[in-house]
């Protein structure tokens, strides 16, 4: 009923074509009948929060009428005062459709026109231009959404077609009219949490490529430290029936399919002693890989639902129910799942980061990698070093991932005349974890490296084909490394490959 069939999964969430709204006159009528109740409360004078009084502290403070519309204007305008970094255009585009699908929904008193305002913005492809920082996530974020309703007014910077450009200008070139905000609407845009949610739903899905890319690390290890595969049978994980286990546990095993390297499932029973310096099992970060993984995976899931939960809900206040008559002011705009869901998000990343970093000192360590020799030297000569400082890159990389795992939700700063007392800190914690993804992605492009200077050591033909495959792709865009060499340009190809999925 609310948009013709067009949510439909993009980034595992919204979209992915156009939006366009119903014109169904049924639709339209919902829509406007509650902006009809609404301005009819306000015009009998009755007091209504942010549209006919002033905003949190200021609550108490009446406006008439008349006063309203200015009222929408001030509120878009105060609020301009975002700081830092600039979301991306992708962010921003998300952003527009998350608000649009909650004032969709028909509970926030705005009307039709301003829905096809938002779907204007989507069609044209005018994202605000809208700085990161200067939200604590209740009463929405405010002030980055303020941005995307001076967008719609005509006022600041947009991205249109990839340049950064001033709104009215852009405007004046389409022929578009800015548009003048009716009572509640600017209040309605900027009362949401769709740019904690944004910023989640983008730094998610890179998440998840990561994620998969590190089990396909994993794999490799098992492989080349010649380890046993025993605790990766699915017996081992139905006994403990993690769906997240489970799953990171097979994707891992299946990964090793193939192999001359590992040692077959029960086979150390019987090899144990006719092979020197073998022990019947394997170290923690090794074995227990699918348990730490399993964890990441059913916290990503919790995540993934709460996120949708989120976007698809209404996050405003107040809400107007025009079919009951009523009005109710409340507290939808907390974004304290969010918050939640991103916190526990960076725990991830940083227990990512930790069995990366532990996994990569095994590999790299001539007393514990069986046979791969000093920091994985080709050349033997004294005067060359190998993957040293590589492992101290990865492992420096890894600090600045789990120094960033404090939870912001227990950060919360009060502010407005202690007004906003309780807040959500929901858009901090969803751009802390944003800032883990890039040195999580680098670690993993130094690791992949290393995989593919350890294949030269033990023999392509002995590896999986999941593993030949990747060593192929890495040798595409990196060579073997004898000669001490610089290695940051081929970091960075790994890293693109990395993020594109190359390796998940």
């Amino acid at each position: 009923m609310i948009i013709d069939n067009k949510i439909i999964n993009y980034k595992n969430f919204i979209y992915d074509d156009k939006i366009t709204l119903s014109s169904d006159p049924e639709f339209i009528s919902f829509i406007d009948a509650g902006h009809d109740f609404l301005i009819e409360n306000i015009r009998n004078g009755r007091p209504i929060y942010g549209v006919t009084t002033g905003y949190g502290e200021a609550g108490q403070n009446y406006a008439a009428f008349e006063e309203a519309q200015e009222l929408q204007k001030n509120l878009y305008s105060f609020h301009g005062c975002g700081v830092g970094k600039y979301l991306s255009a992708d962010v921003s585009k998300i952003m527009i459709t998350i608000r649009m699908i909650s004032l969709s929904k028909g509970k926030s008193g705005i009307s039709y026109d301003l829905l096809k305002r938002f779907e204007l913005l989507l069609d044209k492809e005018i994202y605000p231009l809208i700085p990161s920082q200067g939200s604590v996530g209740a009463s929405g974020d405010l002030t980055p959404l303020s941005y995307i309703a001076a967008a719609i007014a005509g006022d600041r910077e947009v991205i249109y077609k990839g340049e950064e450009r001033a709104t009215s200008e852009v405007y004046k070139e389409l022929g578009i009219e800015p548009y003048v905000f009716k009572p509640k609407e600017a209040l309605a845009i900027m009362n949401g949490t769709a740019t904690m949610s944004s910023i989640a739903i983008n730094a998610i899905e890179e998440f998840e490529v990561l994620l998969d890319s590190m089990e396909s690390f994993v794999a490799s290890i098992f492989e080349l430290l010649l380890c046993d595969i025993t605790p990766l049978e699915p017996f081992v994980h139905d006994s403990k029936p993690f769906d997240g286990q489970r799953a990171s546990a097979a994707n891992i095993l299946a990964k090793c399919k193939g192999s001359k390297l590992t040692h077959e499932a029960f086979s150390r029973y019987e090899n144990f002693y006719l092979e020197a310096e073998q022990n019947i099992q394997d170290r923690y970060s090794i074995r227990c890989s699918p348990q730490v993984l399993g964890v990441v995976r059913d916290n990503l899931e919790i995540a993934k639902k709460w996120i949708r939960t989120e976007i698809n809900g209404v996050n405003d206040n107040p809400l107007i129910d025009h079919i009951g008559k009523k009005i109710y002011t409340s507290g939808n705009f907390y974004g304290g799942y969010i918050a939640h869901a991103m916190d526990t998000m960076r725990i991830c990343a940083g227990n990512v980061a930790d069995l990366l970093d532990k996994e990569f000192g095994l590999l790299v360590d001539h007393k514990f990698n069986k046979g791969l020799g000093e920091s994985l030297k080709l050349n033997k000569k004294s005067i060359h070093h190998g993957f040293k400082a590589m492992q101290i890159t990865l492992s420096s990389l890894t600090a600045d991932v789990m120094i960033n795992t404090t939870a912001a939700s227990l950060h919360s700063r009060p502010t407005e005349s202690f007004n906003q007392d309780k807040v959500s800190m929901g858009t901090t914690a969803a751009l802390h974890f944003d800032k883990q993804l890039p040195d999580l992605a680098n670690m993993l492009s130094i690791a992949f490296i290393g995989i593919a200077q350890a294949v030269e050591i033990r023999g392509y033909e002995k590896c999986s084909k999941t593993l030949q495959k990747n060593f192929t792709t890495i040798r595409g865009v990196v060579d073997k490394l004898e000669d001490d060499r610089r290695m940051d340009i081929d970091i960075k190809a790994i890293n693109k490959m990395l993020l594109e999925g190359k390796f998940a």
